[in-house]
């Protein structure tokens, strides 16, 4: 008996972490976007563009001009960017924008603790009423735009969401290591 309740103690130690999860009650609005098809880079651009305190990046491949110059504008604005980005991906890709945004000013740290930092995510503007999220399999690159099939989603108006995002990048921040040519 006593083995058996030992057994069924281990079964459920799984359940029990899987539903420590987060769970958000569901409010605010949801902007998607797909590619082919859809300028999903013209929507992440755009939303830089409206940021008013702080944009903070968490990127696995970055290569895309368009979106890398709408950060440089926003620090340029006075805007808080800051960029955690995967290691691997930053010292592979031979056209990735990481190196030429910390030559612009915007302080970026690498994550090497994980086999892939594979996050794509943005928040903007966390604390404030226009805070947004921005996330989905769309790396910011030319080939997500143009040749992948991909998804973006943009959150705005759930505050709980953009603190939790929030919260994530700080602790992946936490383990990054400033960016050092």
């Amino acid at each position: 008996m006593r083995r058996l309740c030992l057994v069924l103690l281990l079964l459920a130690a799984p359940l029990a972490q899987a539903e420590e999860a987060l769970l958000l009650n569901a409010r605010g609005t949801i902007q998607l976007a797909f590619t082919p098809g859809d300028d999903v880079a013209g929507l992440i651009v755009a939303a830089i563009g409206k940021a008013r305190r702080q944009v903070l990046v968490q990127t696995y491949s970055f290569t895309h001009q368009d979106i890398a110059q709408a950060l440089v504008n926003a620090r340029r604005r006075g805007i808080d960017v800051q960029v955690i980005a995967d290691q691997r991906q930053m010292e592979t890709i031979a056209t990735s924008k990481l190196e030429w945004l910390a030559e612009q000013g915007v302080p970026l740290w690498i994550d090497s603790e994980h086999a892939a930092a594979h996050n794509k995510v943005m928040v903007i503007d966390n604390g404030m009423p226009e805070a947004a999220v921005i996330t989905g399999s769309f790396n910011f690159t030319q080939a997500a735009q143009h040749r992948n099939a991909e998804n973006l989603l943009i959150l705005r108006g759930n505050p709980n969401l953009t603190e939790a995002y929030a919260a994530n990048w700080r602790r992946h921040k936490i383990h990054s290591l400033p960016f050092r040519r």
